[in-house]
């Protein structure tokens, strides 16, 4: 019988899974925020940020994916991955000063700024993808067994749920009306921090975790493109398009969905944070009577559901909120409150449903490897795909002139109208997917 894990063990677990969170919450959601705030209100800025962050993110979970397989360690990725994602945390934040803390339209300094953003996003996403996409993620696949593989599996499925509620929250209260985001920056960027420093000489790896080499590192590292011998587990690969489908869309619209709320409907940074957080955590309280259906094996079934109730959010924002018909001061404001609670309902739900389908399908001598796939479907493909459908929409139904007679580019209902349909394409992968899908096989 395996022996159960100690105080410390959950400590780790949630600390280094809530930090990390907390931290990739704060690039999806305050980093675009703060380039509106600081450098320009220019989607082009946010797009190329997405882009090379991805393309970095994707790049570190192949080289320590194999990395990690091969020598047969995990917490050292993780100790040095957290410290240095800390630290380039705090250092993002100190580009604001290479404008004087606010937007202008000097064309050499804007296009320095962006320089410096684009390249610090990118460093920081190689760092929080060393420690905690491939590192975190493996580790703790490494320790399950079936004393604790409901309780991990709980941890793995809501702890991006919770990073998001939390990091949309505090986020906002940290940001201020004074849009402090230093002080944001700072915070989050010494947790992550501090929980690295913890684990460093409080973690151990899995007695059970050998080194797996396969050849030469260059043999062994390229092998992960043989896409050839991962077409054959059809089933994760329909589920792996699948997820990639769904976020071009998510990604096409709620990258820019603090932007939409702040800038286009008026609301300040902290305001927005609550909004967000109160409908996100009311969302993650109905979702949880899914569990049993996931149990059961019903993933294909709460993801396509997940999916319909993403788009029935998305478009009640784009149809039916407007700046002139809300209220900016008051948290009271019911067709914006149900569009958000719909939209995080789809976005928990679906993320549960797609992390309980795929994590079994992994072959179990790759799973370093088998996240870094994961991470060019959820990451790398979306991220790519959807600037490019989102930039145009957004220069051509947002341009605006600000009172100093300078062009401002924002997010506008137009974007989460298409992104209403777009999700809807989910369902192209989804059904075969589900088709393929014999949870019996999975007991």
């Amino acid at each position: 019988m395996k022996k159960k894990n100690g105080m410390m063990f959950w400590i780790l677990v949630w600390g280094l899974g809530i930090a990390g969170q907390l931290c990739w919450n704060m690039e999806n959601q305050w980093f675009n925020t703060f380039v509106y705030a600081k450098i320009a209100k220019d989607p082009t800025i946010i797009s190329w940020m997405v882009g090379v962050s991805a393309a970095a993110t994707t790049l570190s979970t192949f080289l320590f994916g194999t990395v990690s397989d091969r020598q047969g360690k995990r917490k050292i990725l993780i100790s040095v991955g957290y410290i240095l994602w800390g630290i380039f945390t705090i250092g993002f934040g100190l580009t604001e000063f290479i404008t004087g803390g606010g937007t202008g339209n000097d064309a050499k300094l804007l296009l320095t700024a962006g320089i410096a953003v684009v390249s610090a996003d990118a460093v920081m996403s190689f760092f929080g993808s060393m420690g905690n996409d491939i590192g975190l993620n493996a580790w703790i696949n490494d320790h399950m067994n079936e004393n604790n593989r409901g309780q991990l599996g709980a941890a793995i499925a809501t702890q991006p749920i919770i990073g998001t509620i939390i990091g949309t929250v505090v986020g906002g209260m940290l940001v201020g009306s004074e849009d402090n985001y230093m002080r944001l920056f700072m915070v989050m960027g010494l947790a992550v921090i501090a929980f690295g420093v913890l684990s460093l000489f409080c973690m151990k790896d899995s007695a059970t975790l050998v080194p797996s080499k396969k050849g030469s590192f260059s043999k062994q590292f390229f092998s992960i493109f043989n896409f050839r011998e991962y077409l054959k587990n059809k089933e994760l690969a329909w589920v792996n398009l699948a997820l990639a489908v769904y976020f071009i869309a998510f990604n096409m619209y709620f990258t820019h969905i603090g932007n939409y709320m702040i800038y286009y409907l008026g609301f300040s940074a902290d305001l927005m944070g609550f909004i967000e957080g109160i409908a996100l955590i009311l969302a993650t309280l109905v979702t949880i009577p899914c569990t049993k259906l996931l149990n059961s094996g019903k993933e294909p079934l709460v993801a396509a559901v997940s999916v319909v109730v993403n788009s029935l959010g998305v478009g009640t924002l784009g149809l039916f909120v407007r700046p002139e018909n809300v209220d900016t001061s008051s948290l009271l404001n019911p067709v914006l409150f149900i569009g958000i609670f719909l939209l995080g309902t789809g976005y928990v739900l679906f993320l549960q449903a797609i992390t309980a389908w795929s994590k079994p399908l992994y072959p179990e001598d790759a799973r370093g490897q088998f996240e870094g796939i994961r991470i060019l479907f959820f990451v790398l493909i979306p991220m790519i795909i959807a600037p490019l459908i989102s930039n145009p929409i957004i220069k051509r139904s947002g341009e605006f002139v600000d009172e100093n007679g300078f062009t401002e580019y924002l997010p506008t209902h137009t974007l989460l109208i298409t992104g209403a349909v777009l999700v809807l394409f989910t369902f192209i992968p989804l059904i075969p997917a589900w088709r393929l899908h014999k949870p019996t096989d999975r007991q």
